[in-house]
This record gives structure tokens, C-alpha cells and sequence, in this order.
């Protein structure tokens, strides 16, 4: 290897195991307590009582009652975390279910989080909540239909991040299989930032980037909202939204327009790291990657419609409220 391609491979390299040993320890320190909290309630019985109440949902888009567990830790926490549950769970699906929790996981998320991070940027908590669960329980709905109703993706479906059940009910042997599961977690992890790291070298987020501007024009979305907007598509809520914070109270961007974009950030964001998470439970691509984008733009499409057809002052009492005088907005829809 000459001394062009180590400065090439030095670039691509630079920080990454830091990054990658930073990011794992964080979801460590979110995954462990659930793990155990999960391992104690499992022992009283409470997952079943779970899936009992959480089964109508379930059965709404078509999946297995034990799945609901595995969106409740979603919601709640991560997809990591989740993806941890949907590993320990022995249930055949189909590449049709598996695409329908992987929208569900995709939607609505690490709530507690990023409902945070919407309200500091002016937007209702009531409002990120309905958009989140609601428009993923929608699409959720709405693939179902189209599966069950076209024979559709109804082929077992191929998990690559899954191991077999414990079978000895020992306390030692659970641990040894946690512990062995917190390793695989640490590989994907590192496999995964850095492919996301090759994909930003290569200069594809900035394709993506290119690609979407005039989405995000029809949809109304102002210039200055839109390179924010872009980059938490590609890298998340708590990106895009922190920016679009930031540009909110010094008064840069309308509330309204920080609204829009807001709405969007919550039905597509992280489009890269986590479509790629929810492929290695077996989702069809299609499904989770344009499908999840076709919905987005639709939904957003119809609520800038209907503000469009709306006054300010309506707007600021049922929607959004203005942030860029320093103060923050008061809980409510």
C-alpha cells in the first residue's frame, strides 16, 4: 500500500473507534437496566400480561401479540434496544411482518428523547406524539392491507441479527447469552459506523442531500430550513433538530417552517444507519426505504395543506409556538 492510499484509509479511519467505543457505551447504559428490568418483569409474568394488552394493536397491523414488547421497548428507549428483545423472541415471521415492525420501529422511537427535542424547537408534545405513533400505526395499517390483500411478501423472512432461545432456565446461562448478545450489538455497531463512514466519504449523504431539496421545496419547506432539514433526514432528530433549535431562537426560521420541518424530522429521519438496522431483521427494503419516504412526503404534504388554510393565531395555539424571544414553550399540544 503506497503512501497515498494510508493517507486515504488514515482519513477514513480518523476518530472512528472512538466513535464507535462512545456510541456503544451510551446504548450500554441504556440497554443493560432494560435487559434486567426485562428479565424481572418476564419473571413475574409481566410480559405476557403485556402482549395481552398490547395484542389489539398488534393484531391491527397484522403481527403477533409478543411483538408489542418489542415496539414498547422501541418507543421508549431505542431500536437498538429493541432490536435486543426482537432477538431473544422465537416467533416465525414473514418478510411482510417483519416490514411492518421495522416501520413501526422506524416512526416512532426513543420518544422521550426526541418529543424533547421537538418541544424545545416549538412543536406541541401532543402534536409529536400523534404524528409519531399515529402515522406509524397508520402506515403500519396500511401495509398490512396491501400484504394480506395482494399475497405480498409472505416468504419467511431471513434474520441476520438473531440467536436461538436459551433453553436452560439457569441464571448463568441467561447472563452468558446477554453478555454474548452485547458483543454482537458491539459488532454491528462498528460494522455499521463504518459503512456510514465510507458512505460520507464517498460523498453519497451529500447525493441524498441533492435529492431531496426538491422535495422539501414542494413541501413548502424555506431554504433556510432546508439544509438543516437534510441533515436530520441522514442523521436524525436530535441532529437536524438541535439545529433547527438553535436557528428558532435567534429568529432565523418562521415557527411555522421550523413546524413543517419538524413534522417531517419525525416521520424521516436517520434514512441511512437506520434503514440499515431494520435490514438485518429481514425487511423488505422497498418497503422501509421509499415507502417510509413516499409516506412521509404524503402526510406532510396534507398537514401543509391544511396550515396553509389556516391563520397564524390558530396555528400558534394548536401547533407551534414562537421560541426565538428565549422563552420555551409551554407544554400542550
Amino acid at each position: 500500500m503506497n503512501k497515498r492510499n494510508y493517507h486515504w484509509v488514515g482519513l477514513l479511519l480518523n476518530g472512528l473507534w472512538k466513535e464507535i467505543f462512545d456510541v456503544t457505551w451510551t446504548l450500554y447504559k441504556i440497554m443493560i437496566p432494560m435487559i434486567i428490568v426485562i428479565k424481572v418483569v418476564e419473571e413475574f409474568g409481566g410480559i405476557e400480561l403485556l402482549s395481552q394488552w398490547l395484542s389489539p394493536v398488534m393484531s391491527l397491523v397484522g403481527l403477533p401479540s409478543e411483538l408489542g414488547l418489542v415496539w414498547a421497548t422501541t418507543l421508549v428507549t431505542n431500536i437498538y434496544a429493541g432490536l435486543v428483545i426482537f432477538m431473544s423472541i422465537d416467533t416465525d415471521l414473514t418478510v411482510a411482518q417483519v416490514s411492518i415492525l421495522g416501520t413501526l420501529m422506524l416512526l416512532a422511537h426513543s420518544l422521550p428523547i426526541e418529543v424533547a427535542v421537538a418541544k424545545k424547537a416549538g412543536v406541541g408534545i401532543a402534536m409529536t406524539l400523534i404524528i409519531r405513533i399515529g402515522g406509524s400505526l397508520l402506515m403500519g395499517w396500511i401495509l398490512h392491507q396491501i400484504y394480506q390483500g395482494g399475497d405480498l411478501l409472505n416468504t419467511p423472512a431471513e434474520v441476520i441479527w438473531r440467536h436461538a432461545p436459551v433453553s436452560d432456565p439457569s441464571y448463568l446461562v441467561w447472563t452468558i447469552d446477554q453478555l454474548k448478545s452485547l458483543a454482537m450489538i458491539f459488532v454491528v455497531i462498528a460494522a455499521l459506523m463504518t459503512f456510514l463512514r465510507l458512505l460520507k466519504w464517498l460523498g453519497i449523504e451529500k447525493l441524498m442531500a441533492i435529492l431531496l431539496r426538491p422535495i422539501l421545496s414542494v413541501l413548502g419547506i424555506s431554504r433556510e430550513a432546508t439544509n438543516l432539514t437534510i441533515v436530520g433526514i441522514t442523521l436524525g432528530v436530535s441532529f437536524g433538530g438541535g439545529l433547527l433549535i438553535n436557528e428558532a431562537k435567534r429568529g432565523h426560521i418562521s415557527p411555522r417552517d421550523i413546524f413543517v420541518a419538524m413534522m417531517l424530522l419525525n416521520l424521516l429521519h436517520s434514512l441511512i444507519e437506520d434503514t440499515l438496522l431494520i435490514l438485518l431483521i429481514g425487511a423488505d427494503f422497498m418497503t422501509i426505504f421509499w415507502g417510509r419516504i413516499v409516506f412521509a412526503v404524503t402526510v406532510i404534504g396534507v398537514l401543509v395543506f391544511v396550515l396553509k388554510r389556516l391563520d397564524e393565531s390558530t396555528c400558534r395555539k394548536y401547533f407551534y409556538k414562537k421560541i426565538s424571544d428565549g422563552r420555551q414553550p409551554r407544554n400542550g399540544a
